[in-house]
């Protein structure tokens, strides 16, 4: 195995807490099984539950009865694009949910939402608001034809190693006419390192490596890892599932809009798309 010392201005500094706690020293490309991926995200999400509602709570309104639907760091809200359509009446899967705002705020615009997500520590922040179970995206606990819509804003798409396992898990759990709207990382950003600044304008990784980014401990233990899939492997597993892909939103940075988050930022912002939101709908 090839352990590779991150760089200073990726990660390390904005997750510290979550680096000390799972001991984490290294970067490595390899192959996790979904097994794998799962032990380590959970892991991952529950060391840096805490500092992750630090940094993002206020912008995703997670600390507000009603919570706040943001599908992106460029701020692009439910309630502006209604993306979803009609949500009064409706039972709404939230997929990868965390603290679950976007779910609050579903619950407080007249739907019934339920949330899942593979970390205790994630959902701990958002307990007594709406239902949420803690469960893997890739085998989820409900039944056929059970909700109306599904949505995922940056929740568990790109942590699985079988992206398109649940893209038929949530054909499955939908029923027909349901929309399935997610957001991902835009696929481009893959080949650019992850940093905010100058040093993140340069391409360094092939678009079309899918080899799994992966943190390790000093035993070379995953504790962090995620999945590229290109464009093209995104529509195929949605076609695949069932699903008509309705459209594929690519969010500009907003005028005006300085705030940094994680790899986001103005200077990355005016010159390639950072997210990547997927419209679809069963027949």
């Amino acid at each position: 195995m090839s352990v590779e010392e991150p760089p200073h201005d990726a990660r390390e500094d904005r997750h510290a807490q979550a680096n000390a706690l799972l001991g984490a020293v290294g970067v490595d490309r390899r192959t996790l099984d979904s097994q794998a991926s799962a032990r380590a995200s959970r892991a991952w999400w529950d060391a840096d539950a805490a500092d992750y509602h630090r940094t993002h709570g206020e912008f995703l309104g997670v600390d507000t009865a009603e919570g706040e639907f943001v599908w992106c760091p460029e701020g692009l809200h439910e309630e502006d694009v209604e993306l979803l359509g009609p949500v009064v009446g409706k039972r709404i899967l939230e997929v990868g949910c965390g603290s679950a705002p976007c779910s609050r705020w579903l619950a407080a615009h007249g739907a019934s939402p339920v949330g899942i997500d593979i970390s205790m520590r994630m959902l701990a922040f958002g307990a007594g608001g709406v239902p949420l179970v803690q469960a893997n995206a890739e085998a989820l606990p409900f039944a056929d034809a059970s909700f109306d819509a599904a949505c995922s804003a940056f929740g568990a798409i790109p942590f699985v190693a079988d992206s398109a396992g649940v893209m038929r898990e949530v054909a499955r759990v939908l029923r027909p006419g349901g929309r399935w709207v997610f957001a991902v990382n835009h696929p481009i950003r893959w080949i650019f390192p992850d940093d905010p600044g100058p040093a993140g304008l340069t391409a360094t990784i092939p678009y079309f490596d899918r080899t799994p980014y992966v943190e390790v401990d000093a035993d070379g233990v995953p504790t962090y890892v995620e999945h590229h899939r290109t464009i093209g492997d995104r529509v195929r597993e949605i076609v695949g599932a069932g699903f008509r892909l309705l459209d594929i939103i690519e969010p500009e940075w907003p005028e005006g809009f300085d705030r940094e988050w994680g790899q986001w930022s103005p200077l990355r912002g005016e010159l390639f798309p950072g997210t990547a939101i997927f419209v679809c709908q069963l027949p």
